[in-house]
């Protein structure tokens, strides 16, 4: 298991500073810059993606009040900008660049993230001593926390924000096991994405059929059965322009299409998660010159069970899926193999 926080949800570039209970419901300002005035501002459950709330900013700042039957994850976002997650409860709260969030449950969450933080450098401390022992300790003491905080926190959010930190690091098997001790945390829509992308992924392991998707540009419409399953090796490439690991491993997609190309093997490229501007200005940067579907979106990475890029997949010439999750020198040898059999 992983020592790493989910950061990404309480410590974000804007965060709430003041706390007082609203027995009321709530109230969140957010100070903002006159470049942001008339701007519409979002209220948005982090689970589910559902609008809470939306409100103009007047006068260089954004007010919110409403109230909530029981506290939730909420993330801000601002003309498709995405400002930062935090709970939502019903306290007077104002938001404010790098300053931690303080509401009753914000304030018990940034507690226990600082002693995951305190149990991380001291793990990182021991592991770099090579004290294997002691950082084997720390490790289990980590572990215990996260276990003691979610089972005690299971009516709450910090029990979501805890359980996903684990939870993207899980096998399915155990995804699985862990949903069995709590059960609650089924009901989330996060998490039952994350179960159904687990599953996915099981039935698209080396060995299985491709599965096919389409995606719609336009008027274009492309397949990716328009490119596999026709009596080549193919290399799908599931990438996006800001990866920087997807942006390095196109040098060894060139080298093994400069290889191979001549024997028969071919390369893809599928755009997810990616702005198609963006899409288009990096293959040119980087001088992509195979094919590509672009604006996949999650549209493939949820019929793959695809968590992390670049995802890259080699497809036999009947549409069998030879490897998958390889890169760099893993990736040339899966190649090697397919290539010699030929």
């Amino acid at each position: 298991m992983k020592m790493k926080l989910f950061l990404a949800c309480i410590a974000t570039a804007i965060t709430a500073c003041s706390g007082v209970s609203a027995s009321d419901g709530y109230k969140i300002t957010i100070p903002l810059s006159e470049d942001e005035e008339d701007a519409t501002l979002f209220l948005v459950d982090y689970d589910n993606g559902n609008k809470i709330d939306s409100v103009t900013v007047t006068n260089a700042q954004a007010v919110f009040k409403g109230r909530v039957e029981k506290p939730v994850m909420a993330r801000l976002t601002i003309e498709g900008q995405r400002m930062g997650s935090f709970i939502l409860e019903n306290a007077d709260i104002t938001l404010e660049r790098n300053k931690r969030v303080q509401s009753p449950l914000n304030d018990k969450m940034n507690d226990i993230e600082k002693e995951l933080e305190q149990l991380v450098t001291k793990y990182r401390a021991a592991a770099d001593a090579g004290n294997e022992a002691d950082a084997d300790k720390i490790k289990e003491q980590y572990n215990r926390l996260i276990a003691k905080n979610i089972k005690e926190n299971i009516n709450n959010p910090i029990s979501y924000v805890l359980f996903l930190n684990e939870a993207y690091g899980y096998s399915l098997p155990e995804l699985k096991e862990a949903l069995k001790k709590y059960p609650e945390l089924s009901n989330y829509v996060r998490v039952k994405k994350l179960l159904q992308a687990g599953e996915n992924k099981a039935r698209t392991q080396p060995g299985s059929k491709f599965v096919d998707f389409a995606v719609t540009n336009d008027t274009i419409t492309q397949k990716l059965s328009d490119y596999v399953g026709k009596g080549k090796y193919v290399l799908v490439d599931f990438w996006a322009s800001w990866c920087g690991p997807c942006i390095r491993e196109t040098q060894v997609l060139k080298d093994l299409l400069n290889q191979y190309g001549d024997d028969g093997l071919e390369v893809l490229g599928v755009a997810v998660w990616d702005d198609p501007d963006d899409t288009r200005n990096a293959i040119k940067q980087y001088g992509l010159p195979w094919p590509q579907i672009i604006n996949a979106q999650t549209i493939p990475t949820d019929l793959y069970g695809i968590s992390a890029i670049p995802c890259i997949m080699l497809i036999g010439p009947d549409g069998t899926i030879l490897s998958r999750d390889k890169q760099d020198e893993e990736l040339r040898a899966a190649v090697a193999k397919a290539l010699a059999k030929k």
